[in-house]
């Protein structure tokens, strides 16, 4: 036990989840009211921030292991007036929570996983489950705290472990032509320590404030 006069040697109050931590989550997106029919922005999902970048406002949830029911909020860019990345990187993480989520590999280019990457709206992706890499960004005030740039996807090793069930299949056949099926998700979820790497952000970036 430490000194009372001395804190050096204290734990450190971060709170943060470590980065680089696979954990499945669950998106739900906290709608923003704003609808662009053009886009195919519909439902009142998008947020239209005061700049006018445009935005889906998600709070995403683990759900199992050891930081079960913590919660990490992210935005997911749409568009932003100075230019095309934030929207491009939103698209890139939306694309990886589709492969994981439904158990598609990103190299997979067949008729079926094709069709696994299409979304008849925002509402499918809301409470989406999917393995994310946790990362560590900054807020508005500078501080630290945990985002999610990018999903893990089955090329992974760690990713049967984590999921913890047989993907569901969507588009009628799996990638694999296998008849979709879901079993029972397994009591806990590890999370091994993976370094990030180049992720597509889908936070807010300063050139998209």
């Amino acid at each position: 036990m430490g000194s009372w006069n001395d804190f050096n040697d204290a734990q450190s109050n971060t709170n943060l989840i470590p980065k680089g931590t696979l954990a499945k989550v669950r998106l739900t997106i906290r709608p923003g009211g704003f609808d662009d029919a053009s886009q195919g922005w519909t439902g009142g999902y998008a947020t239209r921030g005061s700049t006018g970048a445009v935005y889906l406002n998600g709070e995403f949830t683990v759900t199992e292991g050891q930081y079960a029911r913590r919660k990490i909020f992210t935005l997911i860019g749409l568009y932003s007036p100075k230019g095309p990345d934030w929207a491009n990187m939103g698209r890139s993480l939306v694309r990886g929570m589709l492969n994981s989520a439904r158990g598609i590999s990103d190299k997979d280019m067949s008729a079926a996983a094709q069709a696994a990457r299409r979304i008849s709206g925002f509402a499918d992706l809301d409470g989406i489950e999917f393995i994310a890499r946790i990362d560590i960004g900054t807020d508005a005030s500078g501080d630290d705290k945990n985002e999610i740039r990018s999903a893990v996807t089955p090329d992974h090793r760690a990713y049967a472990q984590i999921m913890g069930t047989a993907p569901l299949q969507f588009g009628g056949q799996g990638a694999a032509g296998h008849t979709p099926q879901q079993t029972t998700p397994a009591a806990t979820a590890h999370q091994p320590s993976q370094p990030a790497s180049a992720p597509g952000f889908a936070g807010r970036p300063s050139w998209a404030q």
